[in-house]
């Protein structure tokens, strides 16, 4: 499910720039606020009413992971930019859910926006395309979500157990998890639609009917899909892991060089899936050419067979006066008799020769 923001758009128009406008699909009821505060030695988890309440947790000693679920209530987003002392260009990209994958420097803040896929349940539905904000600070991570549904369970699993590097870490690693996270589901994305090629290219083959052309064009459409978010996810991850921001520890470039690599092997996928999906396309156009040019070819061997008898037939029915095997006992037979043997003789030519 790739949402279209074109129409959306016209709603900003002659606004000046800043103004929090949410452009998008409103994917939950109410808009939520998830509270996370870890260290080494303390873990504390809760659901804020307001953007004040969530970061009064915030210290030197601990991380805090803020997760804002539900961008259609600017107010509360407006509340999250005052605490934060977030741009109002920033806070105007995060409700605009149609945005290009990005990383800015903003200072006391790095801005991300991210796009997260994932297969709706279950695995065989739809693939969900959802935009993800990051602010980046100082022992704070503030995240941005359309739904409650993402990729992050398996972090929140290792912060809540206590193992592992990432209750030693910042809030810069808590960010490279979770761009990990999102990076490393495209791999599941793009697995499951490998799968479903390799069925449809098996289909083009031995089944080429209308429904499997839909489906390769369903496929081909999804793969374009994934490839728009995918080349500016690249160029994003590529300018968080070449940021010399003071927000962003040495410790942390081995890994942000591991997700930047992830992202080539990403692409590096789905270009072979997408000439997979043209490979299929050619099968199935094939396929039918195949079948068709099988069909004409036992029409016109029939056609063929009756050229003659149709001579016969034609000759004995001009009814001329004299004919002489007009009025012979046996000569309605005898013709029959001829068509046949004729006919037997070219089918016996035509299998003779590997035309039948």
């Amino acid at each position: 499910m790739f949402p279209v923001m074109r129409k959306q758009h016209s709603i900003k128009a002659g606004l000046p720039p800043g103004s929090l406008v949410f452009v998008g699909e409103r994917r939950v009821e109410t808009t939520s606020i998830q509270v996370m505060t870890y260290s080494e030695d303390l873990f504390s988890e809760f659901t804020a009413s307001t953007p004040q309440e969530a970061a009064r947790g915030i210290s030197e000693a601990s991380v805090t992971w803020i997760n804002i679920i539900g961008l259609h209530d600017t107010g509360i987003i407006q509340q999250a930019g005052d605490e934060f002392a977030v741009h109002p260009l920033v806070l105007e990209d995060i409700v605009n859910t149609g945005q290009r994958p990005k990383f800015e420097d903003q200072g006391n803040l790095l801005f991300m926006v991210l796009r997260m896929l994932y297969r709706q349940p279950p695995v065989t539905g739809a693939i969900i395309s959802e935009q993800v904000s990051l602010l980046i600070g100082r022992n704070v991570l503030v995240t941005f979500q359309e739904m409650e549904a993402d990729v992050f369970d398996t972090i929140r699993n290792r912060i809540r157990a206590g193992g592992g590097r990432i209750r030693q870490m910042g809030a810069d690693y808590l960010a490279y998890a979770l761009l990990d996270a999102i990076v490393d589901n495209y791999f599941s994305v793009l697995e499951d639609l490998d799968e479903k090629i390799e069925s449809a290219q098996q289909s083009a083959l031995e089944a080429p009917v209308p429904a499997t052309l839909h489906h390769i064009h369903n496929l081909k459409r999804e793969l374009v899909s994934v490839r728009r978010h995918l080349w500016p996810l690249r160029e994003a991850v590529s300018a968080f892991h070449k940021s010399d921001s003071t927000l962003l520890t040495r410790d942390l470039t081995p890994y942000l060089h591991d997700v930047h690599e992830h992202t080539f092997q990403v692409l590096d996928t789905l270009e072979s899936m997408r000439e997979m999906i043209s490979s299929a396309l050619e099968t199935y156009m094939s396929s039918v050419s195949n079948r068709m040019n099988e069909i004409m070819k036992v029409l016109t061997i029939i056609s063929t067979i009756f050229i003659p008898l149709t001579f016969i037939a034609g000759i004995y029915g001009m009814n001329f006066e004299y004919m002489p095997e007009l009025s012979w006992p046996l000569g309605y037979a005898a013709t029959l008799g001829f068509m046949g043997i004729t006919a037997a003789a070219m089918v016996m030519f035509f299998k003779r020769r590997h035309w039948l």
